[in-house]
């Protein structure tokens, strides 16, 4: 039988992590994830074999912290319009959970206001939390958009 605290704390976790990428807070954001944490935003939703196909991103480490070093510079071109995003999370479901991590499903709408134009992102997000003395750790986002096979904007945040 699952945890139903551990499980909410998650569910609090995610949310704290949707808030702070809102508000921009990219440092504090960095701070959530694992060294050898992975953030993967596939082209294709049904793939899973993420290091041998083409994604939008799949981040470790470094590039995590490149990308959030490129959207606080002001030197983005795709970010000079944008002027905020908003995540709506719901649906969330435990996929599996251990002594050592929690793995979890929730849906995700992400409205994004570019140039005045309201722009709708939605996706299935899939979190590997990791359990540590000190709380829970981003270990692995996968943000699958439903509409990644389409035209996608020049993204200026992270999902």
């Amino acid at each position: 039988m699952a945890d139903t605290s551990m499980f909410q704390q998650a569910i609090d976790f995610i949310n704290s992590e949707a808030d702070l990428l809102d508000h921009k807070a990219y440092a504090d954001w960095l701070g959530l994830w694992e060294r050898d944490g992975i953030y993967v935003v596939p082209v294709d939703i049904h793939e899973s074999d993420f290091a041998n196909t083409l994604n939008f991103a799949y981040d470790d480490h470094a590039m995590r912290e490149m990308r959030v070093a490129r959207l606080e510079s002001g030197e983005s071109v795709s970010g000079e319009a944008q002027e905020g995003t908003v995540r709506s999370l719901s649906r969330f479901r435990l996929l599996e959970e251990s002594d050592q991590e929690i793995r979890l499903r929730c849906a995700m709408f992400l409205s994004e206001v570019r140039l005045a134009k309201p722009l709708l992102y939605p996706a299935n997000v899939e979190y590997r939390l990791t359990k540590t003395p000190a709380g829970l750790r981003l270990h692995t986002k996968v943000v699958r958009l439903i509409n990644a096979g389409h035209h996608l904007n020049t993204v200026a945040f992270i999902f």
